[in-house]
């Protein structure tokens, strides 16, 4: 495929802790589509100096039968040598990075293939929310900083972006899902098929990308494998493990997230964050 038809790169752009994992596992299940996860783990593939986790499939380990064999060589293009090794001709990417995002794209316009960028928002409360429970040891303000630099790089990427491009809420995604992937595979050019929102169905190789949403994907191939790479920690276990594996509204920050940690971040990015608030009960 490598040199035969022309393929599609789907890029995604946003910060992370903002859905990028699901909504890459939704877009993975099109037809003929394959989603790497992060691709700019593909970097580390096989490098011992890295931890398990970032150099080798989540699902799979390093005995991967998609990862495994495949070594990136760095003088061509990326999208066209995973869909050459995979079979897919549309390959789905959530590395977010503003400087990935501008590389890929550059190659593929030389390619002469095609390239859509969604840029996927998400109520920075619920992004930090992640975060500091994630990051407990982490300074707040730093991580709050952080998260702006983040949306502010990915609005520069996606203004400049002069291809099929589409900005997704998360929220809207979790609640109207058939509308809003219908809406992204129109722009991107993807066959749409009811069971493309059914993430958690058929297999996944992903690289980096969120665990407890991989866990959900992948719960019946990892959970009962004490050598998984997917394993769920202390703070998110109850919520993933109690998953029903549909598509559903994380709203935890209402009820997980500290007043001072509120009042900061309405301090600092209030007026930042408000045509990406969500205020809508469920």
């Amino acid at each position: 495929m490598e040199n035969g038809s022309p393929i599609t790169g789907v890029m995604i752009c946003g910060a992370g802790h903002s859905g990028s994992t699901l909504l890459g596992l939704i877009l993975g299940r099109a037809e003929g589509a394959f989603y790497v996860g992060e691709g700019a783990k593909i970097r580390y593939l096989h490098d011992l100096n890295k931890p398990l986790r970032k150099r080798a499939c989540k699902v799979c380990g390093e005995a991967c039968p998609v990862w495994s064999g495949f070594h990136w060589d760095q003088s061509r293009p990326l999208y066209r040598q995973v869909a050459a090794h995979t079979g897919a001709r549309i390959i789905v990417d959530s590395t977010k990075n503003a400087a990935w995002i501008r590389a890929r794209s550059d190659e593929l316009t030389a390619a002469g293939d095609a390239g859509a960028l969604i840029f996927l928002q998400r109520d920075g409360r619920a992004v930090l929310n992640s975060r500091f429970r994630k990051y407990p040891e982490r300074d707040a303000a730093g991580q709050i900083r952080s998260w702006m630099d983040q949306i502010t790089d990915s609005r520069e990427v996606f203004s400049a972006y002069e291809g099929p491009k589409t900005v997704v809420r998360y929220e809207e995604l979790a609640t109207r899902p058939e509308a809003v992937i219908r809406q992204i595979c129109e722009v991107a050019g993807l066959p749409f098929r009811a069971e493309m929102l059914a993430f958690n169905d058929g297999e996944s190789h992903p690289l980096g990308g969120n665990t407890g949403t991989q866990f959900v994907a992948a719960r019946g191939k990892v959970a009962n494998d004490p050598d998984a790479i997917l394993k769920l920690t202390p703070r998110t276990h109850d919520y993933y493990a109690k998953h029903s594996g549909g598509i559903k509204l994380d709203l935890r920050w209402k009820t997980e997230m500290s007043a001072p940690h509120l009042a900061l971040f309405n301090d600092m990015a209030g007026g930042f964050n408000a045509d990406m608030a969500w205020e809508e009960e469920t």
